[in-house]
């Protein structure tokens, strides 16, 4: 009798039988019903069963009825094809161990690992994955097994979010990274852990090799200091909990670290530090001179690291060139914007990218064509929002045309934000989310008595009126297209709702003599900024409309009508300016052409 086991079957074998030719009896050519019908006992077996020679015929039936089988357990086809194998036994096993190393830690800890993740650069996995988890982790003992990058978490909350990340990233060449989450006992750099005396003498032994002014820590040879040695840390320094306590102690105690040297310590693999060089941020100075580095592919495992200087001399590495250009050029390739390397200076790189610090100009403010447009467009805003801010908005069915349209996009708000923009997200026609054809003609408000019906449905708001930046984008003698960005919050509660920001575009057409009519209406509503809510609806000084109008005198008057003839500004912010300047005409003109050039007086000042 012959017993067969397929390549993929995890199970130990203990016995070794001859595999038989491919007879009619020995080979695999029989499905799994046959073989159960020929693995019983032979034919004439049955007639052994019998002392005395004799048989009965029922016996004869039963036996025919009911075949030996080898294994009571199910059969199934694969790697587990019977109950109670070696691999249940195994993962029985495995958990157990997990289990017990959690217990003796009193911690739950996850091992996250991404398939193929070796050939990605350390930094855009890690921030890849953080951009995707819904919740945010520190991963412990990032390293590589085989093809794999494996990192550890201690939280199951962390752990469950992790396992929706998976597939989720793609890749620059349009792969999927997956991600495999798995209980796992606790890493080796927890479960070993530095004992208190021993990391105070770490502590100490740092503290004294550490230069503020500089803000360099230099590690050379560390193995060889006294304090170590007498604590026995000489020999695990270097090792993967040694380090973890290491890196704990720089992100804590000098996180602006910028120059660490790792010179002499007969590192041959860089495995073991790769926590403690990524653990700081700053880190721009690296020596890693007189080591035992013997590959240049051990460089791989820095990439991500913005080094401005790096030191490998005395390595074994820097034999394997053919030259000094090509150590240079290899080098390089993984530190672009490397400037020294074993202290010589690097010409500068040839690159035909954009600097990274490229300063943004700053903000123009609002754009207007002509000083005409600019009146007609800032005289329509103010009794538009007048109307909009107001209890009803049916004042505004003047300002749509008879076939008008109105729509309203937002983003899905923060997690942590109130419910402010919910009543937006009902009615949110925002093209890159909503693909149906027939609910973006639904949620496209047409004719003016229809959009006004769904303003009113909106909740009751209050503008900033001061935050309005207003961009002309067309202007034509029938046509004007313009957007105006500001700051708005509902009326309703104004201290529980948050400031939000909006984006509206008008196309409008000429109405009457002087003023406009809206043909096309689109609202944009996002969360504020921080920047922005901390300008929003800062109390302005006093104005002459809020304060009580004192007696002006004839000269004064006259003043007032040459100053607003001269500034463009109204009789009141004109008459707010020469009297907080104590009536002097030339002083008021100062400020005033000092404040216009900063962009600080409102558009408001220009209405007459």
């Amino acid at each position: 009798m012959a017993y067969y086991f397929h390549d993929h079957d995890e199970r130990v074998r203990n016995f070794d039988y001859k595999r038989r030719g491919r007879g009619r009896f020995g080979g695999r050519t029989y499905n799994d019903r046959v073989r159960k019908v020929f693995w019983g006992p032979k034919p004439w077996a049955r007639f052994q069963d019998d002392e005395n020679g004799d048989i009965t015929m029922s016996d004869a039936h039963e036996s025919s009825r009911s075949r030996f089988v080898p294994y009571p357990g199910q059969f199934r086809r694969g790697a587990d094809r019977f109950k109670g194998s070696y691999t249940d036994r195994k993962s029985t096993s495995s958990s157990d161990k997990s289990s017990k190393n959690s217990e003796e830690t009193g911690q739950s800890w996850y091992k996250v690992s991404v398939t193929y993740g070796k050939k990605y650069d350390r930094e855009w996995l890690l921030e890849s994955i953080k951009k995707c988890c819904s919740l945010p982790f520190t991963p412990i003992e990032y390293h590589f097994e085989e093809n794999k990058a494996v990192f550890y978490v201690q939280d199951s909350n962390v752990a469950n979010a992790l396992k929706q990340v998976t597939r989720k990233i793609t890749d620059k060449d349009n792969y999927r990274v997956k991600l495999l989450v798995h209980r796992s006992g606790a890493p080796l750099s927890v479960r070993n852990e530095l004992k208190p005396e021993q990391l105070e003498v770490v502590k100490q032994c740092m503290s004294k090799r550490f230069n503020a002014a500089e803000q360099s820590l230099s590690l050379k040879n560390i193995c060889s200091d006294p304090d170590l040695v007498a604590q026995k840390i000489d020999d695990v320094f270097f090792k993967r909990f040694c380090i973890y306590a290491v890196t704990k102690i720089i992100v804590e105690h000098i996180p602006e670290l910028m120059s660490l040297d790792l010179s002499s310590n007969k590192l041959h693999y860089l495995d073991d530090v790769t926590d403690l060089l990524f653990g700081i941020r700053n880190l721009k100075i690296l020596k890693l001179s007189q080591n035992e580095l013997k590959y240049d592919r051990e460089l791989d495992k820095l990439k991500g690291l913005k080094l401005d200087e790096l030191w490998l001399d005395e390595n074994p590495l820097c034999k394997t060139f053919a030259d000094q250009a090509a150590y240079i050029s290899n080098i390089r390739d993984r530190f672009p914007k490397l400037r020294r390397l074993d202290g010589h200076e690097l010409p500068p790189p040839i690159c035909f990218e954009i600097a990274s610090e490229t300063t943004l100009p700053t903000c123009k403010g609002s754009y207007f064509c002509t000083d005409d447009v600019k009146g007609l467009i800032l005289h329509f805003l103010q009794q538009f929002y007048t109307f909009y801010d107001s209890d009803d908005r049916q004042g505004l069915l003047a300002a749509y045309h008879d076939n008008a349209c109105f729509s309203v996009c937002t983003k899905s708000p923060p997690l942590n934000s109130t419910r402010a923009l919910n009543d937006y997200l009902r009615e949110n026609r925002n093209l890159k989310k909503v693909k149906d054809t027939a609910l973006r003609f639904r949620l496209l408000r047409h004719k003016r008595l229809n959009i006004i019906a769904f303003l009113n449905e909106l909740p009751k708001t209050e503008h900033d009126l001061k935050s309005f930046v207003v961009d002309v984008s067309v202007q034509t003698n029938t046509l004007l297209s313009f957007t105006v960005n500001g700051i708005f919050k509902e009326a309703n509660d104004k201290a529980k709702d948050p400031v939000m920001a909006f984006s509206r575009v008008f196309v409008a057409v000429p109405a009457g003599s002087n003023g406009l009519c809206i043909v096309n209406d689109h609202l944009c509503v996002r969360s504020a900024t921080s920047g922005e809510i901390r300008k929003a609806f800062v109390s302005p000084a006093p104005t002459p409309s809020s304060s009580p109008v004192p007696t002006l005198s004839a000269t004064q008057q006259e003043m007032i009508q040459a100053f607003s003839l001269q500034s463009g500004m109204n009789f009141e912010w004109s008459q707010k300016c020469l009297n907080d300047n104590n009536w002097d005409y030339t002083k008021a003109a100062h400020v005033f052409t000092v404040l216009k050039n900063d962009g600080k007086i409102p558009e408001m000042a220009f209405l007459q």
